[in-house]
């Protein structure tokens, strides 16, 4: 179901005025499977600071219903790095880019099992394997069907493979392999899609994240906060992925990398990523959401808040740019009081120690070193 969009011409102070709805309320809606309507979604993200804990405490209700007080941990390797012909704007990959990147083709073999080994010892229970590039050749494609049936054999791990956009006997293929989940972001809603890239549809990445779907694997798609969207930009992505149906969300804060067409945009602050994280949960009840890309950056000192509306994060580095250490992430979810998920998605496992011996080394490492951000 689509809620209409709120005329651009509505007085701002009306819009404010939606901000005093009750979100024990609003959480009672999302509980109960109603979809929550425009006003209300516009009040998540345009409330008063001074309400953002009462926003969390609902957010978390509703995240406490389907998650309890677990934390999934995703650990994403960047196996074939930049050399991209698409010209996504927010992508240090793409045509358009001269971002200082790493650059080299599809990771060896070894390369690939050993990053799966860290995930498993980082207790990681979903390993990414992210390729660039606009689809995968056939070559690539064995290689990363091999590696996967490797990394099955050899570990109790959730694979999510992202490798753009892919036709029906591609999917059969990954799912034949024993791929999970695949990844393909809508990244934002279809009438700001047009703003960020040119080389490929909002309806190309709709209908792969159909594709996945209709080959019986888990659908991973979520979007950018911060490209120069609309709050309503926001509300329709999150609307869009509701009616798609999927189960694994991830919400990634845009980081303006110098050499990018977005390097200059600059919008965020941590609260207004954690009202963006409500509403993605009020929205979106049921599925995995994933506090991804950017949230060092932008979250900063409140990246535990964060956990209250999400149940998922990335533990290790992103595509090129690097997370925190790995022990600073278990610090963070121990002292909340949240525990980590294993890879069947139920059992309750033990966050490891402080001083624990983390494993480090054998794959590549992030080509952009953020000056507001270093990797610990």
């Amino acid at each position: 179901m689509q809620i209409p969009r709120m005329s651009a011409l509505r007085p701002l102070a009306e819009r404010l005025m939606t901000s005093s709805v009750s979100w024990q309320e609003l959480a009672d809606r999302s509980l109960a499977g109603q979809i929550i309507s425009r006003d209300a979604a516009h009040a998540v993200l345009t409330a008063p600071d001074e309400e953002i804990l009462d926003q969390l405490a609902a957010a978390y209700r509703v995240r406490r219903r389907y998650w309890g007080n677990r934390v999934r941990l995703h650990f994403l390797l960047n196996a074939q790095s930049g050399l991209c012909p698409e010209d996504c704007g927010y992508c240090s990959q793409s045509s358009v880019s001269s971002a200082e990147i790493e650059k080299y083709p599809m990771l060896a073999r070894d390369r690939i099992l050993a990053a799966a080994g860290r995930a498993a010892a980082l207790k990681a229970g979903t390993f990414c394997l992210v390729i660039s590039g606009r689809s995968p050749g056939e070559r690539v494609l064995e290689k990363v069907l091999d590696a996967v049936r490797e990394i099955k054999s050899r570990h109790d791990l959730r694979v999510c493979a992202c490798l753009g956009l892919l036709n029906p006997d591609q999917a059969k293929r990954l799912a034949d392999a024993g791929v999970d989940t695949v990844n393909h972001n809508l990244n934002t809603s279809e009438s700001h899609y047009e703003s960020i890239c040119s080389t490929h549809s909002y309806a190309d990445r709709q209908r792969t994240v159909r594709t996945v779907a209709e080959a019986g694997i888990t659908t991973c798609s979520g979007g950018i906060v911060g490209m120069g969207e609309s709050d309503d930009d926001i509300i329709d992505l999150a609307l869009s992925l509701r009616a798609m149906n999927v189960r694994s969300v991830p919400v990634n804060f845009l980081i303006p990398i110098a050499g990018t067409p977005l390097e200059g945009v600059v919008s965020l602050d941590p609260r207004r990523c954690l009202r963006v994280l409500c509403l993605f949960r009020f929205i979106l009840p049921s599925q995995e959401i994933r506090i991804a890309g950017g949230r060092e950056v932008h979250l900063r000192s409140l990246q535990p808040l964060g956990l209250y509306p999400a149940n998922s994060i990335f533990v290790g580095d992103y595509l090129t740019t690097p997370g925190q250490a790995a022990h600073a992430d278990f610090t963070m979810i121990r002292d909340a009081g949240f525990v980590l998920e294993a890879a069947d998605g139920v059992t309750e496992i033990e966050v490891p120690a402080s001083g624990a011996m983390l494993p480090v080394g054998g794959i590549p490492s992030p080509g952009v070193v953020l000056p507001e951000y270093q990797a610990g």
